[in-house]
């Protein structure tokens, strides 16, 4: 693994949570898109990336670092679900992964238990290839995507699926976990990371093009679901202001 194939990251020595869950965050877009589209590769490589962040806290590491991936887990889990994995077997995959991450305390058996959570992931994505439900959904999501920039409703996307909005509601709690709207909000904000890292756009014009309504709320819905600003996202992101 090259680590010049990733952005660089301000680290705080004296906090080496901090700058692990800010990795991870930066990281976060990168590692959903490529697990959606079942890229196990790519998958691995930003998987490592981390591991190696997290290698460096050194002695300084403590059971905070647990729970920051007990949180990637949660996403990769989510990732997965929608991308086509059954729930049931995503959330009894996960409860066997969590037990077994209590007795961990060490950073080899920390690297293979992580893993091997994202290898049986892909697996269980790619035995259900062929499942109905997850295409409408990815036909939903996909067009969820393209008119992020438009206030889109539910019963929208579901016409364009070609199924009604109530089956649409149960597929999508069955499917992802989550409702219409919490999705919707998600992938505003999926979006964001990418125009706040990738390009110069003011802030106010990245919370139009992702279709938030002004750019209070953006910052707000924004901090909620990634605990940073929008500019401090993008401060972290571009360091250097490239």
């Amino acid at each position: 693994m090259n680590p010049n194939d990733f952005p660089a990251v301000p680290l705080l020595e004296h906090r080496p949570y901090d700058r692990i869950r800010e990795l991870y965050l930066l990281q976060e877009p990168m590692l959903l898109a490529a697990i959606r589209r079942g890229d196990r590769g790519e998958s691995r490589r930003i998987i490592n990336h981390v591991l190696v962040h997290i290698y460096s806290a050194g002695e300084e590491r403590s059971d905070l670092l647990k729970g920051l991936l007990l949180e990637l887990v949660v996403m990769i889990s989510r990732a997965a679900v929608e991308a086509g994995a059954v729930q049931s077997e995503v959330l009894g995959m996960n409860f066997r992964f969590l037990t077994e991450l209590a007795e961990i305390d060490d950073d080899e058996q920390l690297a293979a238990w992580l893993r091997k959570i994202l290898e049986h992931v892909m697996s269980t994505i790619e035995q259900q290839e062929d499942f109905t439900p997850p295409l409408l959904i990815g036909k939903a999501l996909d067009f969820m995507r393209r008119n992020l920039h438009c206030d889109i409703s539910r019963d929208e996307v579901a016409r364009h699926a070609g199924i009604s909005p109530s089956h649409f509601s149960r597929l999508l709690k069955e499917r992802t976990g989550r409702s219409f709207t919490e999705l919707l909000r998600q992938c505003r904000v999926d979006l964001a990371c990418e125009l706040l890292g990738g390009t110069r756009q003011p802030l106010a014009e990245i919370s139009d093009t992702c279709g938030f309504c002004d750019q209070s709320y953006f910052t707000r819905v924004f901090q909620d679901v990634k605990g940073m600003t929008p500019g401090q996202f993008r401060s972290a992101a571009r360091p250097n202001g490239a």
